[in-house]
């Protein structure tokens, strides 16, 4: 895991146009559900539940209504834990990513034209079968700890550059790194 540091600076195309998205994950004592992507952006890859945030709608009333459609579920309580921002060298806008999660689900998930879910015991997650940036980032969720990152990828599932950074002030506001 690389860290900001004061010489390090993240450049992005000044003509890209910054996306809100939301990602949600949903754990259930020692398990995590995952959603299999059935079409669109990240087809064929496991991750967790979320998407776009749609005009008129905050972050946290996207990630709460993009987890009902593609899971089914409902949360009892959730929080943000991390912002992460993506950058697809051969695209015209970067992906700014708020990340949630939520130990409480409500109902049981089901399948969705968009996403077929399956709990994974955390110990097990399919790393080989996600965003490559994944494996960097989900002990950090595991063990509860709140970053910012970036991401830079190619051809979609090349990882060409990467930054973390753990946020350990829970009065900090989760803010892009770029």
């Amino acid at each position: 895991m690389s860290e900001l540091s004061a010489t390090r600076q993240i450049r992005v195309s000044p003509t890209a146009v910054r996306k809100l998205y939301t990602l949600f994950l949903v754990r259930k004592r020692d398990k995590v559900l995952l959603g299999m992507k059935k079409r669109g952006f990240g087809a064929g890859k496991w991750n967790g539940f979320g998407g776009k945030v749609d005009p008129g709608e905050t972050i946290d009333q996207a990630a709460i209504r993009e987890l009902k459609e593609e899971s089914g579920l409902e949360v009892a309580t959730f929080h943000k834990f991390a912002v992460i921002t993506f950058e697809f060298v051969e695209g015209d806008h970067i992906m700014e990513g708020h990340i949630y999660t939520s130990n409480e689900p409500v109902g049981e998930p089901v399948e969705t034209e968009e996403m077929l879910p399956q709990w994974y015991p955390i110990n097990k997650v399919p790393f080989d079968k996600m965003w490559q940036d994944d494996k960097f980032w989900f002990p950090l969720w595991e063990s509860g700890k709140r970053f910012v990152a970036y991401f830079k990828f190619q051809n979609n599932d090349i990882l060409l550059d990467q930054t973390i950074r753990e946020i350990s002030d829970d009065s900090q506001k989760l803010e892009p790194m770029c």
